[in-house]
């Protein structure tokens, strides 16, 4: 069972999320927020697995910084930013901040329960034209390889797939690995690259022109 809050400061939009949520196998919704504020007092009890995290808010912190707070002391939790807008600044600053995936609000439900799905099983999910922007972004800002980062090859490929929006079962079936040593590379990539997260850490990679 995956566990997901909602932070949705539109209670149409935000019971339509919880009623495509709880309609799912597989998907339990545990909390509704219209404030950051409110799903951080009940995050170290309720500990989700999935959050859906709305960039825009009226009033209070934003989704980003609510990201930037959560990733300091829960590193596992997968949140998932949501928008109306594709603004390219939003986009990196909450990529930067720790998001893992981010996704635009006309997202169909069957391809929302999908990138849930996903991120639970440590994949990076984005609205198509979100993708396309981050990785355009990227390559203008691509850097000479940084020796000092020292991925080995097999950690190339794993990063490098993971970059292409594979999930991590897929990656493993690609490379004829296992998912805990898909995992295991992952783990050596965050450390050498200083990240927190997945999308952090291809962020980094792409920056230093390591892939």
């Amino acid at each position: 069972m995956i566990h997901v809050s909602i932070v949705e400061d539109d209670k149409i939009i935000r019971q339509s999320l919880q009623m495509i949520i709880d309609g799912t196998d597989g998907l339990k919704c545990i909390g509704t927020y219209e404030k950051c504020e409110f799903l951080l007092k009940d995050i170290q009890q309720k500990k989700p697995d999935v959050i859906l995290m709305d960039i825009h808010l009226k009033g209070g912190i934003s989704g980003i910084e609510a990201t930037r707070e959560i990733r300091r002391d829960f590193q596992n939790i997968v949140i998932l930013m949501q928008t109306i807008y594709e603004e390219d600044n939003k986009i990196f600053d909450a990529l930067c901040a720790g998001a893992n995936g981010y996704l635009l609000k006309k997202t169909s439900p069957a391809k929302l329960i999908e990138a849930i799905k996903e991120g639970a099983e440590g994949g990076a999910p984005m609205s198509p034209s979100i993708a396309k922007k981050v990785v355009a972004h990227f390559q203008l800002m691509r850097k000479p390889p940084d020796n000092d980062s020292r991925l080995s090859d097999r950690e190339l490929d794993v990063l490098k797939l993971i970059a292409d929006g594979k999930p991590y079962k897929q990656a493993a079936d690609i490379l004829s690995i296992s998912v805990p040593t898909i995992r295991f590379h992952m783990g050596n990539i965050y450390k050498k690259l200083h990240a927190t997260s997945q999308s952090e850490a291809v962020a980094k990679a792409l920056r230093k022109g390591l892939i």
